[in-house]
């Protein structure tokens, strides 16, 4: 057989696009869907939040580079991952953070989580969000010192988040003194770039209609969070569950990683239902306020039998016909 055709068959790992766009191209529309949040996050936290971000990017970037060098692989910074990841990871810390608490989240994005696994299209968790987790579980008090909306930086006056109000208060509406107004605009005290449901909203939209992301994550996400809200405290606990905390930035924006996400499209809508599924369970029942980042990582491990399971039933492989003696006929 000629197999002239099939020597050039090359086989990569996600992002997989057809057509002229590149991962830089796809890595560079996210960013831009990313402005409104950043611009709102230094709005409300002030310049530490553009600062914070800068030393997220710059880390990230910095051991993306040192790690192809050690590995003796081919330079990746160029296409804009390890940029993306930093912005993300910076988005999920409070703008108080001490900035080498962050550099070491950088580190634990890039090295462990993504370079370790073989780079781009390896990684088997979303990196911003598996080291957010470990800055969590590492510096507690750090990573839940909250500064209040447009204070001044780290001298600023600090507070607790609208779900950390509602959980130390049995889950009582009446205990957030913030309105649902104030969520959805962004002037409440939180992390860095998902205090503004707004902000994150006109970016999402913006992947979806650029086509950059499809609806089936997002929208299946939202959905559960909003029926499980409305199950729970009515309409209006319904929109402060999806205006308050990380659902809008992981909705969009990290549960909507190629690589870490199903590829099908009856994958993704189970990947969104299980993600909002598990935030609710965690912001109701466990201890720990939110639950979007852990609801994210849980999906992600299960990814591999989403696709599989949707897979085998949208690709059935026929079972060969027996003879009488057993063999194949």
């Amino acid at each position: 057989m000629d197999n002239k055709y099939h020597e050039k068959l090359v086989v990569s790992s996600a992002p997989h696009a057809v057509g002229p766009i590149s991962t830089q191209k796809i890595m560079g529309f996210v960013l831009i869907a990313l402005i409104p949040a950043f611009i709102s996050g230094i709005y409300q936290f002030g310049y530490r939040a553009a600062v914070l971000t800068i030393v997220c990017v710059v880390a990230c970037v910095v051991f993306e580079y040192l790690m192809n060098v050690i590995l003796k692989k081919k330079q990746t910074v160029s296409d804009l991952s390890a940029v993306l990841t930093g912005v993300l990871l910076a988005f999920n810390l409070p703008a108080g953070l001490p900035y080498w608490i962050a550099i070491v989240g950088s580190f634990a994005a890039i090295v462990v989580v993504k370079q370790l696994f073989g780079g781009i299209g390896q990684n088997l968790v979303n990196p911003a969000v598996t080291a957010r987790i470990f800055l969590f579980i590492a510096f507690a008090t750090e990573m839940t010192t909250w500064p209040t909306a447009r204070g001044t930086g780290v001298d600023a006056t600090t507070s607790a988040t609208p779900l950390g109000q509602l959980s130390m208060n049995n889950m009582d509406m009446n205990a957030v003194d913030a309105s649902n107004l104030d969520l959805f605009l962004g002037n409440i005290g939180g992390c860095i770039g998902e205090v503004s449901a707004l902000a994150l909203l006109i970016g999402g939209i913006f992947l979806i209609c650029s086509r950059i992301i499809t609806w089936h994550i997002p929208v299946s996400f939202l959905a559960t969070v909003a029926v499980l809200g409305l199950i729970w405290g009515g309409v209006d606990g319904m929109i402060f569950h999806l205006c308050a905390g990380g659902v809008m930035l992981g909705a969009f924006f990290c549960a909507t990683d190629y690589v870490t996400s199903p590829t099908l499209p009856a994958g993704k809508i189970i990947f969104g239902i299980g993600c909002g599924l598990f935030t609710m369970l965690i912001r109701l029942f466990a201890s720990y306020p939110e639950g979007v980042s852990f609801a994210i990582l849980l999906m992600n491990i299960l990814t591999p039998y989403i696709d599989r399971i949707c897979e085998s039933r949208m690709f059935p492989v026929a079972k060969k016909a027996k003879g009488g003696d057993g063999n194949e006929k």
